[in-house]
């Protein structure tokens, strides 16, 4: 079954999502979770993975985060988990929630994949639910969440149990267990974008103005946490999330296949 038209979220119809479940669906059908970045092509990775998914029997979400929800000021409040009471993690949630409903797939351990934005959704996703995750892959992230348990939310992870109602988090232990992934454009060094940002962290300045350099910074950071991970540079590619599938495509497949 595939859906080339947006669901809506039941959860809240503010959002919604693209869907597709193998043939061969049954209750045992693992489920394959990407975000997307700032261009909001989830459209694009669904059609790029859905072959995929149906070859490796695997269940495909592909989440669109409208701009401007909750502030219209604010195109990309999703990367950041939660904004002006929306809390993003709870709407992803409820979608995968929603299609375990709909559809006899596993939902209580999902891959998860994302791309620039999506990249910082999904690595500050695994600080709150690493109970949740089969496996992690990040690309290209250009803001950081530093493992720094002295430093607040976002910058840090000090207050993140506070914030989102979580005890016990960050879980390092349980993100050590977890399959990670980092991967990243070799030509992905623009500076300009990560230049203008408003009020780069003391990590991010200590990492580099490039997304190269502070996807090779987080790597290092997680492994200093025990967060042993692999680290994918994608020959002759630049910042595009669709170019760098085919190395998320091949390491994905190894931890399905293990």
């Amino acid at each position: 079954m595939e859906q080339d038209t947006l669901i809506a979220s039941a959860a809240d119809p503010r959002f919604s999502f693209y869907a597709y479940v193998p043939k061969s669906e049954g209750p045992g059908v693992p489920l394959l979770v990407i975000i997307h970045g700032i261009k909001r092509d989830a459209k694009g990775y669904f059609e790029e993975m859905r072959d995929f998914c149906e070859q490796h029997t695997c269940a495909l979400i592909c989440p669109l985060f409208p701009e401007g929800v909750p502030n219209p000021k604010q195109q990309n409040g999703y990367k950041d988990i939660y904004s002006r009471g929306t809390r993003f993690d709870h709407i992803l949630l409820s979608m995968i929630e929603q299609a375990g409903q709909t559809w006899q797939i596993q939902t209580d351990r999902f891959y998860l994949h994302g791309f620039s934005a999506g990249g910082q959704f999904v690595h500050r996703f695994t600080y709150l639910y690493p109970h949740r995750l089969a496996a992690v892959s990040i690309g290209a992230p250009g803001r950081l969440t530093a493992p720094d348990l002295q430093s607040p939310w976002p910058e840090g992870v000090a207050d993140i149990s506070e914030i989102f109602g979580l005890p016990g988090v960050p879980d390092f232990a349980a993100m050590a267990r977890i399959p990670v992934q980092f991967v990243v454009g070799e030509k992905d060094l623009g500076t300009s974008m990560l230049e203008h940002m408003k009020n780069p962290t003391k990590f991010e300045i200590e990492a580099g103005n490039t997304r190269f350099a502070r996807t090779k910074w987080l790597k290092a950071a997680w492994e200093r946490i025990g967060v042993v991970s692999e680290m994918n540079v994608v020959q002759g590619v630049g910042h595009d999330g669709l170019k760098c599938l085919l190395a998320v495509k091949e390491w994905l497949e190894r931890q399905m296949t293990k």
